[in-house]
């Protein structure tokens, strides 16, 4: 066998020692440091020639530094003479804009795949994407992993009476039917408008939440806006209580001020991302699952048996 190193970035380091420790290898020895004006300098501090690597970082804020720091890492390693590079993103920035919503507006997720490719990246491993279309940007294999594997297991351990799943918007359902068939429950829809980015005004609850413990899923969570006022909602329906999870916790603006003052009971993220602690986050670890994904890849065993 040819061999595989694991590298992180600078905005994933412990996800990656994490993947690592899994895997039983050690990580990748790699320089990155910036030049006084901001430029990323890297160096690889071992050889790579023949490896298959796999470079683990998350391409949230800072987006645009930590999405160069991938890029440059790519070129030095594939002017090293790896034998692949596999971009294991936990987080994908720039997916938001993943189609032309409104006129002269750019498609960022189709930029950020070119950009990849590029680059030299042969393979990418993510979690979760905003939208499924988004592995069609790519003209190299794409896993797509789902964060539901996680939370089903602890939703499980918490012995809820009255379990329910909701989608706190009408564009997430097809991801809350996934995981509400995975669980065998019963599922209800948050519709809402959204009156401008990151604001959303909750309109109504299309099913019945009266008496239920309601669990709702989404793939991130930023401002926390949405999420609050959906609890909200929910509550005044009758809900009992009402948690979230979402895979990548973004958790920007006001996130922590809506979180201490809204109706959520409890909001489950995974480490995809760095959040800061709070009495009402759970922070699950997906490291894991990418661990043995890579395990899967290098071998080239099927990724998909994960999920079935």
């Amino acid at each position: 066998m040819r061999g595989y190193k694991v590298f992180a970035g600078s905005a994933s380091v412990e996800f990656a020692q994490e993947i690592c420790s899994v895997l039983d290898i050690p990580l990748g020895n790699a320089d990155v440091k910036k030049f006084s004006d901001g430029e990323i300098s890297v160096q690889i501090a071992e050889s790579v020639r023949g490896r298959d690597v796999f470079i683990v970082q998350s391409t949230g804020a800072p987006s645009n530094d930590n999405l160069m720091e991938l890029l440059i890492m790519t070129d030095a390693l594939k002017r090293s003479s790896a034998s692949s590079i596999t971009a294991v993103v936990p987080y994908y920035g720039y997916a938001r804009q993943d189609r032309k919503a409104a006129p002269r507006v750019p498609i960022t997720a189709k930029l950020v795949a070119n950009l990849y490719e590029t680059a030299g990246i042969d393979r990418v491993v993510t979690i979760d994407l905003h939208a499924g279309q988004i592995q069609g940007f790519f003209d190299i294999p794409v896993d797509n992993l789902y964060g539901s594997v996680t939370f089903e297991h602890y939703i499980k351990s918490k012995n809820l009476k009255n379990p329910i799943i909701a989608s706190p918007d009408i564009g997430g359902v097809a991801r809350a039917r996934y995981f509400a068939k995975r669980m065998g429950l019963e599922m209800v829809i948050v519709d809402k408008r959204r009156e401008k980015a990151n604001e959303a005004e909750v309109m109504g609850i299309i099913g019945d939440v009266e008496g239920y413990d309601v669990i709702m899923i989404d793939d991130m969570v930023d401002t926390a806006g949405t999420m609050v006022k959906a609890a909200t909602a929910l509550k005044n329906k009758g809900a009992t209580s009402v948690m979230a999870c979402a895979t990548h916790g973004v958790l920007s603006g006001k996130a922590y001020e809506n979180l201490e003052n809204g109706e959520l009971d409890e909001l489950i993220i995974t480490n995809t991302l760095d959040t800061k602690e709070h009495k009402k986050i759970k922070v699950l670890t997906v490291a894991p699952l990418f661990a043995e994904v890579i395990r899967r890849v290098y071998h080239n065993e099927s990724v998909n048996g994960l999920f079935a």
